[in-house]
């Protein structure tokens, strides 16, 4: 006998809840309150008075409601695209999900099969946590209105962001006054938040005696360990991209094109600054000579815009991005009135024409096709490592191991803690996973198979201080990428309306009057790095440790942290704390090994006879 289910809820009102609902065997869901809501929302004074005056476009109920569906219907649409799955019948049921933060109890009685790797809430504690919603909503002394919890936007009593004004203000103040004291506030901003990570529920413990820490290894060399986040000029303006460049290459480390290319013109040194300006670069500030405004890292994404072979000889290093933290499944969208004539110049494109990056590479669908794009960008570029971007989830392991296989020299690992403005709510919410289980699973799959001498492990997602950067090491990771908090850092004020173009700062607009108000310099990006640079040499110091090399893939150095927390009890950080087994390896070597090569080349050979030599010669 077979039969349908129809799930009457009036809990169903985001296009992640119906998602869940289908994936995991709904044939229809009928959201009657989310539909009743629509329906008092058009019958309401405040609604009719803005149809009235002409602010609003007049619909009826029936209307708002299709309207409603339309959207969900749309939301749907984009998650099973995520996927590569073209009909909804084939997602429901499928039960592609992972699961943090419920224990084995409800996994096996509502979400039998999926995959949750920690543990979490009892059924008794969700129905708590449930209750408590209702007695809320309820009690006699309730507003008329429904309190906002700040799910969306941070707000003073609602849930916790850790990207919050609060943050943002102590960390100007820091990295623009450069004092140690001010930086140490921001320190205790971040060590005094709620938890709101895994990493939160870790501390570092020692088998050592402290240490002076003038025998720590210099900020200057760990910096050289730091990236920035792969943001497409276009999405963010040029004199943000350009700061985030030059204070990069300053200290060491990388910054990273994102998709869209770069200006020819970025490539040299600056050598006309005179007052902390130059005529090569007249948009930005605090320049000296001898900047360079290039990435060191050039990503070759879905939709290719700005990859030239100059564009790609010009890189110190490569980065295929397969997926991105924030919205893994997605390609990007720059919208059309952000692609103003410098950037369609810069893309191959014409103004005002949306650009759009498909979800998958059009010539990857198996890891020999990877291998056969690394073949071809380390032929084009032998001198430049290549980089693989994989989003954190269940299974990356096995990926990791066919991605090192495939000749890659850094696997990146890209958590779904970070996430630009840009990205869909629906994304930034519910999809990805916690970097800090990718790079366990990366780690400790590429050591059992033997590769981990292979390839630098480099992880992304919420950093923000060298606390995040220790524990990072302790499970495995050799670098580390900052996104958001780089764009805070020149400037950025988390309006999260990157895709308006109407960043109120510039630092996310194409508007030229918008841009003209770009707070940032080089500088600034500097001393912030610097900071997080110290922190961790004061760590290591007190951990008795010289080298952040000592402590890579040191999960002994880690233990769970003591906090009184319903929801973190039931919580097990087994995975995470575990590296019996694992075969002895090092991570002395890695980052300083020679690029891959691909071997003796069939070209090399013929441009090795000097006949040939002499008619390309002849010819040219």
């Amino acid at each position: 006998m077979s039969a349908s289910i129809v799930a009457d809820t009036a809990q169903c009102f985001s296009t992640h809840h119906f998602a869940c609902l289908i994936g995991y065997g709904a044939s229809a869901v009928c959201p009657y309150l989310a539909l009743e809501t629509c329906r008092q929302w058009r019958l309401s004074n405040k609604t009719l008075n803005l149809m009235r005056n002409g602010k609003m476009p007049t619909v009826t109920i029936e209307q708002a409601q299709r309207n409603f569906i339309k959207a969900v219907k749309s939301g749907l649409l984009k998650i099973l695209s995520k996927m590569g799955i073209s009909l909804l019948s084939s997602y429901c049921g499928a039960q592609i999900f992972e699961i943090y933060g419920l224990g084995q109890e409800v996994v096996d009685l509502a979400f039998c099969g999926s995959v949750s790797k920690i543990g979490g809430l009892t059924l008794d504690e969700l129905g708590r946590e449930t209750l408590s919603f209702w007695v809320k909503a309820f009690s006699e002394d309730t507003a008329k209105r429904l309190e906002n919890f700040g799910f969306i936007q941070s707000r003073p009593g609602g849930e916790y962001h850790a990207n919050n004004p609060e943050m943002s203000k102590l960390l100007h103040k820091a990295i623009r006054e450069k004092r140690d004291n001010a930086y140490t506030v921001y320190q205790q901003h971040l060590a005094s938040r709620p938890v709101n990570v895994l990493r939160d529920l870790l501390e570092l413990k020692s088998d050592r005696a402290p240490i002076p820490i003038g025998k720590v290894e210099s900020a200057t060399s760990i910096v050289e360990r730091f990236c920035t986040g792969g943001m497409s000029l276009g999405a963010i303006s040029r004199e943000t991209h350009e700061a985030i460049a030059i204070a990069m290459n300053r200290i060491g480390g990388k910054s990273n094109s994102g998709e869209g290319g770069e200006d020819p013109i970025r490539w040299n040194p600056l050598t006309d600054v005179v007052d902390g300006y130059s005529p090569t670069l007249p948009h930005l500030k605090g320049l000296q000579n001898g900047d360079t405004a290039t990435s060191a890292i050039k990503q070759v994404a879905s939709g290719r815009f700005g990859v030239t072979p100059t564009f790609l000889v010009n890189a110190d290093q490569i980065e295929i991005k397969i997926a991105q933290g924030a919205k893994p499944g997605e390609g990007g969208q720059l919208p059309g009135k952000k692609v103003s004539a410098y950037i369609a110049r810069l893309r191959n494109s014409k103004p005002g024409v949306p650009l759009i990056s498909p979800p998958p590479h059009h010539d990857i669908y198996s890891i020999e096709d990877l291998a056969q794009l690394i073949y071809d960008l380390h032929q084009i570029n032998p001198k430049a490592k290549v980089s693989v971007k994989l989003v954190s989830e269940a299974g990356i392991g096995t990926v990791a191991s066919g991605v090192s296989k495939a000749n890659a020299d850094i696997i990146q690992i890209s958590g779904h803690d970070g996430g630009t403005g840009a990205s869909p709510i629906s994304s930034i919410k519910h999809a990805g996973g916690p970097w800090e289980l990718g790079l366990t699973e990366t780690n400790q799959t590429l050591i059992q198979n033997g590769l981990r001498e292979r390839v630098v492990l480099r992880v992304d997602g919420g950093f923000r201080s060298g606390q995040d950067v220790l524990i990072a090491a302790a499970m495995g990771a050799d670098e580390y990428g900052f996104g958001s908090v780089a764009m805070i850092a020149t400037g950025c004020v988390m309006a999260r309306i990157c895709h308006t173009n109407n960043c109120p700062v510039g630092v996310a607009s194409q508007r030229e009057e918008l841009r003209a108000r770009f707070p940032g310099v080089p500088g600034d990006l500097v001393n912030y790095f610097l900071f997080v640079a110290e922190e961790v040499r004061a760590a290591l110091a007190q951990l008795g440790y010289e080298k952040l090399d000592d402590i890579i893939g040191r999960t002994d150095l880690l233990k769970p942290k003591h906090i009184s927390l319903v929801k973190t009890q039931h919580i097990d950080l087994g995975y995470l704390l575990s590296n019996a087994g694992l075969p002895e390896w090092s991570s002395s070597q890695i980052r300083s090994q020679d690029v891959h090569t691909n071997g003796p080349v069939l070209d090399e050979t013929i441009l090795a006879d000097p006949e040939v030599v002499f008619s390309i010669s002849s010819l040219s």
